[in-house]
């Protein structure tokens, strides 16, 4: 019969007596979450509330691809089409160093058989003017004066070394 030694589970016994007899490291944790757990909970405010997804499809098909190189618009030289240009000769008259814009027709008065437009302008002046005239930067000419409105033609660059003419209103301002 073989002979079981004793010493190796005797030592086994000694040692968990002892460790049953140390004192806790951890006492500190243990006491904060004690008295953590005797306050009152608090409250959480509620989450935000998102509208529902909607999903959206992509359809580009039609699109250029944005990883090739953008189509080559070639430049047309526009030629004028007329023979409009300003007269740069002329001497400026006092409303053409005013925007176009900010000039307002305040009403009209007739001496004779002329039929003069009153302009305001930024400054707070009022001017007469009559068909002849010219008004704002854009070498504006009155063509027409009428009880409600003047008729201004415009001289604007075309964008490429040439000159349009654009029509333009000032129509008088009810009070």
């Amino acid at each position: 019969m073989k002979r079981i030694q004793k010493w190796p589970i005797c030592l086994m016994i000694v040692v968990s007596l002892l460790a049953s007899c140390q004192k806790p490291a951890h006492d500190d944790v243990y006491a904060f979450i004690e008295s953590n757990k005797e306050r009152p909970p608090g409250k959480i405010k509620s989450l935000k509330r998102y509208p529902p997804y909607k999903p959206y499809t992509y359809r580009a098909q039609q699109l250029r691809s944005p990883f090739t190189p953008p189509y080559v618009i070639e430049k047309k030289v526009l030629v004028a089409s007329s023979n409009v240009k300003p007269d740069l000769d002329r001497q400026k008259q006092r409303l053409e160093t005013f925007e176009f814009s900010s000039l307002s027709m305040v009403g009209t008065v007739k001496q004779g058989e002329i039929l003069w437009g009153l302009i305001r302008d930024p400054e707070g002046s009022i001017e007469r003017v009559r068909m002849g005239y010219y008004l704002g930067k854009n070498n504006g000419k009155i063509t027409n004066v009428t009880n409600q409105s003047i008729d201004v033609v415009e001289i604007v660059p075309n964008g490429s070394e040439g000159w349009l003419e654009r029509p333009n209103v000032i129509s008088i301002k009810e009070q």
